[in-house]
């Protein structure tokens, strides 16, 4: 039975539970300001101290962010208007007493960072991320939830939103859950659709496109998206069960917005400050096909973890290697194979991930499992102290895709290919929305390839952090791996000063050279070998007068004070990937035919 359905049944037995909805309206006069009045009314209320909330998480996102330090001119009456009392038991609670079984709440929201977790508010846009712009009450989290947005006609703004539609502006969610997870774009944003599915079965594909760009440039770029969307369903051999039959991007390319991406069950928010005409038509896309692919691989192939999602407190999953992870892996693979980026681009677009890997010392100290558990910590999280992330923390993003290219390619070895495995994932935990943990990929994989595989993966790969044969794996498909070991290495990212100096950005990385001679973030080298640096002799070119195992005297100053020692250059650690015939190689036919089987391209 369809997800609608499915919706609507849950919905009824809700409303004949608790014949009660709760309700919102949002209207945006001074939105010149960056700020929305917003009124909540909240009926048959039967807790005598009545608690409502601004959410501290949302959803996609794993840290902690505050959103009730936006939340001002909080006023609580009854159903007659009276006053009620409120009392702060915590920065992002209110706690009313004295109602008569309805509680009306209004306040002031200030919003102005237009990404995938916040809400932005200004005269070009509502730009709402739910759980940054409303209240809730935890006692009520099963209700269904109605929101009336009081649009800028004056500026010929129009709803997008995954809501169910009501009437005019007026939508709907079955639940919490729902409308927290439920961005929504108000603008005069411009529309392209497409329909995928079957006659009997179709869905509706809305790319809602908010920019200052051209039409030709939107018909382009939506081109693009079809080609996209359509390869992604290739994977996993059919479409998720949209609700309401109808998916949607909800893009906004413009100057005063972050760079972000976001996915929810049914939609995707995306940002970026360039436009489609300023680099945004190759630089954008890249999220289009990250923020689909999770309509599958994240919003119904579910952490377990994740389930439900805990607006309260920082939500932590071990999975996420693989949930974001083997999403970022397709996210190039799948461009490639759409043809939206060609096997040559795709192929030297490796290398940036592979050597941050590849490289990184963290390995040492977390396992993916680990490296996901620490989201909470790196999703956006803020701080104010030092930390050592150069040294132990690997993007759970980047070492998933490095895994998931691994682990497609072992598979291509023995006949398989990750694919396959995907759709077998899809099929066991997906399709039924079966939420599923870390052993559960793993017995999925021993059940698709054999327990001796299956084991050696996750044993080695995912519980341990060995990395894989990547120069064996590559040239199975026709894909040289190279180093140049004659590049010297110092190990130092650096900044110049104005007078020539240079100032050590980042926390050196655990046995560089740099690490190993006692150098480290803040400090200012002065001179090399007696060599003052000066803006003609500059730091990176007297490094590149030098060879691998020279060793140099550094002079530098740390804490104020002037001292030295000695760096002795190792090799580049950098690889290349690259075709292995623009190399000179003669690829011979059955390795080119792997190469088009794992890339689907003639």
């Amino acid at each position: 039975m369809r997800n609608l359905f499915l919706l609507s049944f849950l919905l009824l037995i809700g409303l004949i539970a608790n014949a009660q909805t709760n309700s919102f309206t949002i209207s945006f006069d001074k939105a010149v300001h960056h700020e929305a009045e917003i009124k909540a009314s909240f009926p048959d209320v039967k807790e005598s101290v009545f608690s409502v909330r601004m959410s501290r998480t949302s959803p996609g996102r794993y840290a902690i962010h505050e959103f009730a330090k936006n939340v001002y001119n909080v006023v609580a009456t009854d159903s007659k208007g009276k006053e009620l009392t409120i009392t702060r038991p915590n920065p992002y609670q209110w706690d009313i007493t004295g109602h008569d079984g309805t509680v009306n709440v209004s306040y002031t929201l200030y919003a102005d960072h237009g990404d995938g977790t916040y809400s932005q508010i200004d005269e070009t846009h509502a730009h709402l991320n739910i759980p940054a712009t409303f209240m809730f009450a935890p006692s009520q989290a099963d209700r269904g939830v109605e929101v009336t947005f009081n649009v800028r006609e004056d500026l010929n703004w129009k709803v997008a939103t995954q809501l169910k539609p009501v009437s005019g502006n007026t939508y709907s969610a079955p639940n919490l859950q729902y409308f927290m997870d439920s961005p929504t774009e108000i603008s005069n944003w411009d529309i392209k659709q497409m329909q995928v599915g079957t006659t009997d079965n179709p869905y509706i594909i809305r790319f809602v496109l908010h920019h200052n760009g051209s039409s030709e440039d939107f018909d382009t770029y939506f081109k693009k998206v079809e080609k996209i969307v359509l390869a992604e369903k290739e994977v996993f051999g059919e479409w998720p069960d949209f609700d309401f039959d109808t998916y949607t991007f909800l893009a906004c390319y413009l100057p005063n917005v972050s760079g972000d991406g976001m996915e929810h069950r049914n939609s995707t928010i995306l940002t970026d400050r360039d436009g489609l005409a300023e680099g945004g038509m190759e630089g954008n896309i890249g999220t289009v096909s990250h923020e689909f692919f999770h309509s599958w691989n994240v919003e119904r192939i579910r952490p377990q973890a994740l389930e439900p999602f805990d607006f309260t407190e920082a939500n932590m999953s071990g999975e996420l290697w693989f949930a974001e992870g083997f999403t970022s892996y397709y996210t190039g693979l799948i461009l490639c194979r759409a043809g939206v980026i060609t096997p040559e681009q795709y192929v030297e677009g490796l290398d940036g991930t592979f050597n941050y890997v590849w490289n990184s010392p963290a390995r040492q100290f977390f396992n993916p499992i680990e490296m996901s558990y620490q989201a909470p910590f790196v999703d956006a999280a803020t701080a104010v102290d030092p930390v050592n992330r150069e040294n132990t923390f690997i993007s759970y993003y980047s070492y998933g895709s490095v895994l998931g290219l691994a682990l497609d390619l072992s598979l291509r070895l023995n006949k398989l290919n990750l694919d396959d495995y995907m759709k077998l994932v899809w099929l066991t935990y997906g399709k039924n929305e079966k939420p599923y943990t870390v052993k559960d990929l793993h017995e999925t994989l021993k059940k698709y390839a054999g327990n001796e595989f299956g084991d050696m993966f996750f044993n080695k790969y995912i519980y341990n952090s060995e990395m894989p044969d990547y120069k064996t794996l590559l040239a199975s498909v026709g894909v040289d791996l190279t180093q140049n070991k004659t590049t010297p290495y110092f190990g130092a990212s650096v900044y110049a000063n104005n007078d020539g100096s240079v100032t050590i950005r980042r926390n050196t990385a655990i046995g560089s050279p740099a690490y190993e001679a006692g150098l480290d973030r803040g400090h200012v080298i002065t001179a090399i070998n007696g060599v003052a640096l000066t803006a003609e002799k500059s730091f990176d070119s007297i490094i590149s007068e030098h060879k691998v195992g020279d060793k140099l005297q550094i002079t530098y100053v740390a804490y104020g004070e002037k001292r030295t020692t000695e760096v002795e250059l190792a090799a580049s650690p950098t690889y290349t990937t690259q075709l292995a015939e623009k190399n000179g190689a003669n690829v011979d036919k059955k390795t080119l035919e792997k190469r088009k089987a794992w890339l689907k391209v003639e």
